[in-house]
């Protein structure tokens, strides 16, 4: 970070406090079990390429290569489609972010061929986690381009108070 880079606005938690008990309890979900951690921070960097969010895919990528996942493996996310580096449950995942976030002009966003697609590799506790992971990134995403939080930053040391 430079010394000039600052974020939009403080910390969000002196004016709404709520906030951190609502955050805290989607990272409890994400962290259940139900789906790896790294299934979970692929969606998440792949949200945050769809949005063009730095922080976000500064923050995923991060969270990636401290987990000992491969340069080809992060970089190959925004180009997932035809990479060879991700199982079929880590893509059918990918797809998923991909349906929700992105605008479908000819139909659904998650049609039932994707739903079931998924259910192959998921059970209904695994769904539900998957939800809010993307869930989760819906719940940052207003800060992330509004605030425009520090990236690299650790949630708490990202804002200008």
């Amino acid at each position: 970070m430079t010394a000039d880079q600052r974020s939009r606005m403080p910390s969000p938690l002196p004016f709404v406090p709520e906030m951190a008990e609502v955050a805290a309890g989607l990272h409890n979900v994400l962290r259940n079990g139900a789906i790896p951690q790294t299934t979970v921070h692929l969606l998440q960097l792949r949200a945050g390429q769809l949005l063009g969010s730095t922080y976000f895919t500064v923050r995923e990528t991060g969270v990636l290569r401290q987990a000992g996942e491969s340069e080809e493996r992060i970089t190959a996310v925004a180009t997932w489609r035809d990479a060879t580096v991700f199982t079929a449950a880590e893509r059918v995942a990918l797809e998923l972010v991909e349906a929700v976030l992105t605008p479908n002009p000819s139909g659904e966003r998650v049609p039932d061929e994707l739903y079931a697609r998924a259910t192959e590799h998921y059970d209904d506790k695994a769904m539900w986690t998957l939800i809010m992971a993307i869930a989760h990134i819906g719940f940052f995403t207003p800060a992330a381009l509004i605030a425009k939080p520090i990236p690299g930053m650790p949630p708490g040391q990202n804002y200008t108070d």
